[in-house]
């Protein structure tokens, strides 16, 4: 293989985000393992998942011993461990990053709480490389009553979780979607990245969610792509792009692959936010492979390898889809593409 790095992962979090009683049944981590480790396309085959630290996948107050019996189970599948999401949201032990006191207090707890399990699982050894998974886990519209004091207080709380994370050896990312106040455009997340001012954060791109950045959903001053732009004119989507990606790709430390319709959605109790398609979607607005380059490598060319692994990100998907085999072999070739265009070897 000529290109070992970066390593391919899928998520489990699809099984779980935007599902529930307003929308249909999670689909267990036992599934999305199994089908994560059936996948193989020409022999290739994923390297990894990225887990959801929340039921019904994980606990978060998981014990040790049953951290380790997790690793046993995704080691003996073949698979690693990548990136870990911290439950940090309000409705589920968690609080907004610019909320009370204790809101933020209860937010730094979960990302505490995520980076033992992440400990853990590298102890265990089937974890070398990853990162906790954060936002601000409040909407855009209450952030924007006072942008520049919730800004200063979300980037508090990221600086606190930064200094818990710290001790643990861990880093992490702010994952950049339409619906979090705070970093909901591109200038935003790079302002609320800058205050924070520590080492061990930074930037998980989505390419679905950050396509949606182009537009200025929530954010209309912000946008990049002109009001009178159509999909079928690629140069200026590059252009749009390469500008985008010169302000966030420094501070880029994860990655999910993934398409987009240029639309929002939600299900559940999930916000409206960028539209994950299934990579050979008709109405898919990137070329996935070519675009994934705009974050792979930097302004003269050259891959960056600032992670060693790639995910891939498709959330609120029909259950009728994601417990098709299909599904996910056709997810692994369009990650296997993007490590032929962009990988490299160590």
């Amino acid at each position: 293989m000529s290109n070992p790095y970066p390593k391919l992962h899928n998520a489990a979090w699809p099984g779980v985000v935007g599902k529930g009683p307003d929308s249909e049944p999670p689909i267990g981590l036992d599934k999305m393992l199994e089908m994560t480790a059936a996948a193989e396309v020409n022999g290739t085959k994923f390297d990894g998942i990225d887990l959801f630290l929340y039921d019904p996948h994980i606990n978060i107050d998981s014990s040790k011993d049953e951290i380790k019996a997790l690793g046993d189970k995704i080691a003996d599948l073949g698979l690693n461990v990548g990136s870990l999401v911290a439950p940090v949201w309000p409705d589920i032990g968690g609080g907004s990053a610019m909320g009370s006191k204790q809101d933020r207090k209860n937010f730094v707890t979960q990302v505490k709480k995520s980076c033992e399990i992440g400990k853990t699982l590298r102890e265990h050894g089937v974890r070398s490389y990853g990162v906790i998974r954060i936002d601000s886990a409040v909407d855009p519209g209450t952030w924007a009553e006072d942008p520049e004091e919730n800004t200063e207080l979300i980037a508090k709380t990221w600086r606190e979780a930064c200094d818990v994370a710290a001790d643990y050896d861990e880093d992490l990312a702010a994952e950049g979607e339409i619906c979090w106040g705070g970093m909901h455009s591109w200038k935003t997340m790079v302002n609320t990245l800058e205050q924070v001012d520590r080492d061990n954060i930074g930037f998980q791109a989505d390419m679905a969610h950050t396509l949606l950045y182009l537009l200025g959903y929530n954010a209309p001053d912000d946008r990049i792509l002109p009001e009178d732009f159509e999909w079928g004119d690629r140069d200026t989507l590059k252009e749009g792009l390469q500008e985008m990606t010169a302000a966030l790709r420094p501070w880029t430390i994860d990655f999910h692959v993934a398409q987009n319709d240029a639309t929002v959605f939600g299900s559940g109790t999930h916000e409206k936010t960028g539209r994950h398609c299934l990579p050979n979607d008709p109405n898919g607005k990137l070329n996935i492979a070519e675009d994934a380059g705009h974050w792979l490598r930097d302004e003269n060319g050259d891959v960056t390898k600032a992670f060693k692994h790639v995910c891939w990100d498709g959330c609120m998907f029909p259950n009728e889809v994601m417990t098709k085999q299909q599904t996910w072999n056709d997810i692994l070739a369009a990650l296997i593409e993007v490590r032929n265009q962009h990988g490299w070897a160590e």
